[in-house]
C-alpha cells in the first residue's frame, strides 16, 4: 500500500526558509513523477512544485525562484525548500504521487495527509 508522510512544517518567520520532507513508502519501483501541494483556508489546492523521474522539475509562478524540489528514491523521500517565505506562502502542504510522469501536466494519484506551514512573526 502505498503511502506518502509529510513532516517539517511550522512556524517561520517572514523571509525565513522551510524545508518540507516527505517519506513513500509500498512504492515497489522507483515513483515516476511526485510534487507538492498547498492549500490555504478557503482557497484551492494549488500546485506547488513537481519532479519527474529523471529528476526534471517545475515549480509554480508563484514560488519560482525560491523554491527547491528534490527527490531521494533510494530513502524514499521527496523534498521541498522554500525560501523566502511570505504570508501568503502559509498554508498546508501535500506530497504527491503520480502514476504518470508528465512535469507539466502533473495527475496526483496518492496524497499524504499535509503538513500546516505558518508564516508569522
Amino acid at each position: 500500500q502505498v503511502q506518502l508522510v509529510e513532516s517539517g512544517g511550522g512556524l517561520v518567520a517572514p523571509g525565513g526558509s522551510l524545508r518540507l520532507s516527505c517519506a513513500v513508502t509500498g512504492v515497489p519501483y522507483s515513483p515516476n513523477a511526485m510534487a507538492w501541494y498547498r492549500q490555504a483556508p478557503g482557497k484551492q489546492r494549488e500546485l506547488v512544485a513537481t519532479i519527474t523521474r529523471e529528476r526534471r522539475t517545475n515549480c509554480g509562478d508563484s514560488v519560482k525562484g525560491r523554491c527547491t524540489i528534490s527527490r531521494d528514491d533510494a530513502k524514499g523521500t521527496l523534498m521541498l525548500q522554500l525560501n523566502s517565505l511570505k504570508p501568503e506562502d502559509a498554508a498546508v502542504y501535500y506530497c504527491s504521487l503520480s502514476l504518470g510522469n508528465d512535469l507539466y501536466r502533473f495527475s496526483p494519484d496518492y496524497w499524504g495527509q499535509g503538513t500546516q506551514v505558518t508564516v508569522s512573526s
